[in-house]
């Protein structure tokens, strides 16, 4: 299987504050997390909250966990509320099921990690992700 560089991961997180910096969005945090939900790489722009790293990982840990952007997430969780209370319990706080996060596929769909922002709105944040993950030549799901 291939396995997510931190080359790459690298080239994710470049591509994706030069998205932010382009589209004129608040300081950003992005995380990126291999197939195993373990950081990669993150990046913190300078006037970027404390709580950025936090809930860009999260949104990242959850969507690698499940396998699926963490507004497919959001959505499931409406419907229900108890699973995901009791998800995000049972993972220690390392589970957000809010937009802003994307899986990271390699070119035969297998999810080799996640990226996650932090700092902008849902979509803000999951717009930069994408544009990050394309950047690096992979597909984002």
């Amino acid at each position: 299987m291939v396995k997510l560089t931190l080359a790459q991961a690298n080239t994710i997180i470049e591509a994706a504050l030069a998205k932010s910096t382009a589209s004129g969005f608040k300081p950003m945090g992005i995380a990126v997390l291999d197939e195993s939900g373990n950081l990669k790489a993150f990046a913190s722009e300078d006037g970027a909250s404390m709580f950025r790293f936090d809930i860009a990982r999260a949104k990242a840990w959850g969507a690698v966990g499940m396998g699926v952007s963490s507004r497919v997430l959001g959505e499931r969780a409406k419907g229900n509320p108890n699973f995901f209370v009791s998800l995000a319990a049972t993972a220690e706080g390392k589970f957000l099921p809010q937009t802003g996060a994307v899986v990271i596929k390699d070119a035969t769909g297998n999810v080799i990690g996640a990226v996650g922002a932090s700092g902008g709105t849902g979509d803000e944040d999951e717009l930069i992700c994408m544009a990050g993950v394309e950047a690096a030549g992979l597909t984002a799901g």
